[in-house]
């Protein structure tokens, strides 16, 4: 059996899936900034690339619609899928995909909302009803029992997996797996070589236990882009020390250290006493571009978005005001899932 190929998320694109906010979600008491936010990264995606949009059934179907003729998109490129679903953090339910023998494979890990948090069954069935969708239907898609969301999954596309041990080994998500069984499922069915644990890092309000989406990300196979405190007054000053010394200390497979592009925490944002997870690292990557969260800080989104373009200099960036988003505790990437240009046949 040939080897497997976890793809990198700026493998070229055929689209984005996202899941449009509903009055039935817990947006509800957020749901017009909500709504403003989303229209901003479907525009920014549909002008680039194709956005697969779950909505609730026509109603709602049409009032995305009018909310979109706002805002300059390309609507031919918006795809929308009526199906049922709890709430929209679609990088966690989203199928994930891998290329074996040069076609893709979608894989549908168990969602359990970070460990039963949340009420989850309508998104850890919405896999399986995208697989009967005409856009993927001409695909395989493989479903496993192992809990894993795709923001805790951080990949360079050459066989190398970063990610974190706070929520891998969780007793929340597999309580009888240890590590050497959780790498050897991963093994098994991403077809990673390596894999890079992180013992350090975790940002105040994040419901996931520390997923790596939020805190290091690799830009490309030899680069790293990752949080960074340098207040020591600051609560993630000693995690976050602790995991940029664990990322100074990483190799890559050839024994190279990994150039690093540290990108400091914003300002504190809280809501009702408590600290919300705002995090630069939270982007995506798109074709040709990198949609990039930010806060309204005028001190440190400008400094992101300078290193951002260090580490990105051949993609443009495109800063998206995400303070909506991190009221329900997440971010831009943690609302997104690309979809590589194999899975799609049109």
């Amino acid at each position: 059996m040939e080897n497997r190929e976890f793809l990198a998320e700026w493998h070229p694109q055929w689209g984005v899936l996202l899941a449009w906010p509903h009055p039935d979600t817990d947006w509800a008491d957020n749901l017009d900034a909500a709504e403003t936010c989303y229209a901003a990264i479907v525009s920014a995606i549909s002008l680039r690339e194709r956005v697969l949009l779950l909505c609730h059934d026509d109603a709602h179907q049409a009032h995305i619609d009018s909310v979109l003729s706002a805002v300059t998109h390309n609507a031919a490129n918006v795809h929308c899928v009526q199906m049922p679903y709890n709430d929209t953090w679609a990088r966690d339910f989203g199928f994930i995909t891998v290329k074996q023998a040069g076609k893709p494979l979608l894989l549908d890990f168990t969602f359990t909302a970070w460990g039963g948090k949340f009420e989850a069954a309508l998104d850890n069935a919405v896999n399986q009803r995208l697989a009967h969708h005409p856009l993927l239907s001409g695909n395989t898609l493989e479903t496993y029992p192992l809990v894993m969301e795709g923001g805790s999954l951080e990949t360079d596309g050459q066989g190398t997996l970063l990610t974190t041990e706070i929520c891998l080994l969780n007793p929340n998500r597999n309580p009888t797996l240890d590590r050497s069984a959780i790498e050897s499922q991963l093994r098994s069915a991403l077809g990673v070589e390596r894999i890079l644990w992180l013992a350090h890092g975790h940002l105040e309000g994040d419901d996931t236990d520390a997923h790596i989406d939020t805190l290091a990300r690799f830009a490309d196979p030899h680069s790293i882009v990752y949080m960074s405190c340098t207040d020591p007054t600051d609560s993630h000053y000693k995690p976050l020390q602790a995991m940029e010394a664990e990322l100074q200390a990483l190799r890559q497979s050839n024994g190279e250290p990994y150039r690093l592009f540290p990108i400091p925490l914003p300002e504190a944002i809280y809501a009702d006493g408590r600290r919300l997870a705002a995090s630069y690292v939270n982007f995506l990557i798109i074709n040709g571009a990198v949609l990039l969260p930010v806060y309204a800080d005028e001190c440190f989104d400008p400094v992101a978005i300078e290193q951002m373009q260090a580490a990105f200099p051949h993609h443009v960036i495109i800063p998206i005001d995400c303070r909506a988003l991190i009221a329900q505790n997440g971010s831009l990437h943690c609302i997104t899932m690309q979809i590589p240009h194999e899975v799609v046949n049109v």
